[in-house]
């Protein structure tokens, strides 16, 4: 899948421009900031965001070249949600409820996905690959680059200390709880505030 993300974002300017939009309402879009008009300062990323539940009504409008785009996009997209219920089974039963119990009270889950590309930034100090933020859905599941680290992690929301999560070694997929998860049980659920950051010679 981090494959196919960044043959699309080699792709020629001007056949990606034709999947371009601002408007953060749209099912399928290639932006570079969650809403261009109205912020004073965009985001150092561009990203290609698909709605994909259910897939037979979205695979249609997804970009057809690379030519597999669809295919695997597909195939990791069916997978993701598996784990993401398989996760959510999991927290449940962490937290002394039936395995079911999350996913009962949160109903048909949407699904989407947002492909991410950092290009290298000459002042990475002075933006921000994305700001510091949590997510509004019940699990984010992250894959990240196997070879440049730079998701950062809140460790303590008192004191505002950031942690820098370092190339994993094996498994690069990373889960985090969203806010309907931290909604849902307030009081057994701790928001995992994040960034990510920008490089000055590399790509991610």
């Amino acid at each position: 899948m981090a494959m196919i993300g960044l043959e699309f974002f080699r792709l020629p300017a001007e056949e990606k421009m034709s999947l371009y939009s601002d408007d953060p309402a749209k099912k399928m879009r290639l932006s570079t900031s969650f809403n261009v008009q109205k912020e004073k300062v965009h985001n150092w990323r561009d990203y290609l965001r698909l709605h994909c539940y259910p897939l037979e009504e979205y695979v249609p409008g997804w970009p057809s070249n690379p030519p597999s785009f669809r295919e695997v996009a597909s195939t990791y997209c069916k997978e993701i949600r598996l784990l993401g219920f398989r996760l959510l089974g999991l927290i449940s039963l962490s937290l002394g409820l039936e395995e079911g119990y999350i996913e009962r009270v949160l109903g048909e889950q949407e699904q989407h996905m947002a492909i991410n590309y950092y290009p290298p930034c000459p002042e990475p100090e002075l933006t921000f690959g994305l700001p510091a933020h949590t997510d509004p859905n019940a699990l984010t599941v992250l894959l990240q680059d196997q070879d440049v680290p730079g998701l950062q992690i809140l460790k303590d929301g008192r004191i505002k200390q950031w942690q820098i999560q370092e190339r994993l070694a094996q498994s690069r997929s990373k889960f985090k709880q969203g806010e309907d998860v931290h909604r849902l049980l307030p009081l057994s659920v701790q928001l995992c505030g994040h960034q990510p950051t920008i490089e000055a010679h590399f790509r991610k």
